[in-house]
């Protein structure tokens, strides 16, 4: 059995470093002073704004969406109502897959894990009487992200908004579900090639969006450890910055728009310490490696959301405690936005009511305690400046290993990052299941009995609405001017350069009423779909 801490015991970080039970001067190397510099500077260890949240909290977005686009719209307004400042959207798996919801792959799934988007119509029904240059949005989609970004602009054009007035992000980071997740349809290079339309095109037409949020959530809830999740998202990072400098693009030119998302778990002081030096990392790898020269192109800006796998089922008002904890490291860290869990999502959908909690739990937060009065509290702490090094140190090793493979793809081909997930995964697992990391509720300090919860419900006729609209929709459009622009989205994605960006035709052929799922099947007739390397 594990001594419980505040007995002198060494513990040891998530990242692998031991954790000394006493910090001093001696343990951080350097003139601290000349090292961290100033908030808003380089390397910005301190944060990316000189005032941080003494002028404006984080941006409060919940991620939220379930069934169909008319309960998700619903679900948006009684965010928006509460408070929330900005709307996160979670998509179903067919949707993410880039499958319509009358295809037989999806049977099932439609509805079940995010909203159900197949086309246009279902875009207008999802941010009804939502103001698309008032409010930013936040979708998490990757494969099919140039699909999602095209119709909320036309739903933007729709209300008079151009798309110099609107914001959000895309997160578009399909190189981490080769890694992770799985919801990937192209060949990586293909995929690539599509990221970097993406970037030319917003560039072009939605100047203010985030075009990619280079995530590491996903990596941390299959398993990766603090420094794993910088350094693989680090260097995911990498090679969509050198994929399109590659198209031709200036690093400056795309560099200030690209954003990241990151995981906070209840390892409160790793995290901070990860935090930290994520933002030191990349930004002397934007400027000696990228040759990168606006400030804003060396600032690492992103996303938190707290951590779902250390969410339980058992005793599941717990997980209100290890939110909180999660948020506290968020904001200690200084992330720009945040989406807190609600305490349900263990077990279902979360509830209105749990929902609600977990953004009051923000604006408490941000509200009632002093963790907006000053920027980077902990700055100088010997213990915080000596974890920031370590989880530095750690992650850059892991980033090097990367490039002596030849860089992101070509280690994802070799699986070298999912090998080295899972083997910290298997071995979280091990020590929970022997009880030498205790998880409250699962392996300690077990209840007696659970109360039955009444948890929200998708309903499974859904998926026959949705085939009635589908059909509908397929019978009142024009037929010859979808085929039309479906050839010519193939006629781009058989080329290549600028003048074959394929967002173009593909914003035709959806405004057109082409489907998601036809959408993207045209283009896999060109690209071909993406089999893993174990499969093979």
């Amino acid at each position: 059995m594990a001594e419980q801490p505040g007995t002198g015991q060494q513990r040891s970080a998530e990242s692998g470093f031991d954790v000394k039970p006493v910090y001093r001067a001696g343990d951080v190397a350097g003139n601290l002073e000349e090292r961290l510099g100033e908030p808003g500077e380089f390397p910005f260890t301190r944060g990316v704004y000189p005032s941080m949240y003494t002028e404006r909290p984080w941006t409060m977005r919940q991620y939220a969406g379930f069934g169909t686009a008319t309960e998700s719209n619903a679900r948006y307004h009684q965010l928006l109502q509460a408070g929330q400042t900005g709307l996160s959207v979670a998509f179903d798996l067919p949707t993410q897959m880039g499958f319509d919801s009358d295809e037989a792959v999806a049977s099932g799934e439609v509805g079940k894990v995010g909203v159900a988007i197949d086309s246009i119509e279902d875009m207008r029904t999802l941010f009804d009487r939502i103001p698309l240059d008032e409010v930013s949005t936040s979708m998490t989609i990757n494969a099919p992200a140039a699909l999602l970004l095209l119709l909320y602009q036309l739903v933007g054009e729709d209300q008079s908004v151009p798309g110099s007035k609107l914001t959000g992000t895309v997160q578009n980071d399909v190189l981490k579900e080769y890694i992770a997740r799985g919801t990937y349809i192209y060949p990586p290079s293909h995929s690539l090639r599509l990221t970097s339309d993406i970037f030319a095109y917003c560039k072009a037409e939605v100047p203010r969006w985030n075009t990619i949020s280079i995530s590491g959530y996903h990596m941390a809830e299959a398993g990766a450890n603090p420094a794993q999740e910088i350094a693989f998202t680090l260097a995911d990072g990498a090679q969509y910055v050198q994929a399109a400098l590659d198209a031709g693009m200036a690093v400056d030119e795309f560099a200030p728009r690209l954003s990241f998302f990151f995981v906070s778990r209840t390892s409160l002081l790793e995290e901070v310490a990860k935090f930290r030096a994520a933002r030191r990392i990349w930004a002397r790898m934007m400027k000696e490696r990228f040759g990168a020269q606006h400030p804003k192109s060396l600032m690492l800006r992103f996303h938190t959301q707290t951590a779902g796998v250390q969410l339980t089922a058992q005793q599941p008002e717990v997980n209100m405690i290890r939110v909180t904890a999660q948020a506290i490291a968020a904001i200690f860290g200084g992330t720009q936005s945040l989406h807190t869990n609600s305490y349900d999502e263990a077990i279902a959908l979360p509830t209105e009511k749990a929902a609600r909690l977990a953004l009051r739990t923000q604006q408490v937060l941000a509200y009632e305690t002093d963790l907006t009065a000053t920027v980077d509290p902990f700055a100088g702490s010997y213990a915080m400046e000596a974890m920031t090094d370590e989880v530095e140190a750690a992650a850059v090793e892991l980033m090097g290993k990367v490039d002596e493979l030849g860089g992101a793809v070509h280690a994802i081909e070799q699986g070298f990052q999912k090998s080295e997930i899972e083997k910290t995964a298997y071995g979280t697992a091990r020590e929970i299941d022997s009880g030498d990391r205790i998880v409250v509720g699962l392996n300690r300090y077990r209840a007696e009995s659970e109360e039955p919860y009444q948890h929200l419900r998708v309903d499974p006729a859904i998926e026959d609405s949705a085939r009635e609209r589908l059909a509908a929709l397929r019978s009142s459009r024009s037929a010859s001017d979808v085929t039309a622009a479906l050839d010519e989205l193939r006629r781009a994605a058989e080329g290549s350069g600028v003048e074959h960006n394929v967002l173009y035709p593909m914003k035709r052929a959806l405004a057109a009423s082409a489907t998601v799922g036809e959408v993207c099947h045209a283009l896999r007739d060109v690209w071909g779909t993406h089999v893993p390397t174990e499969t093979l």
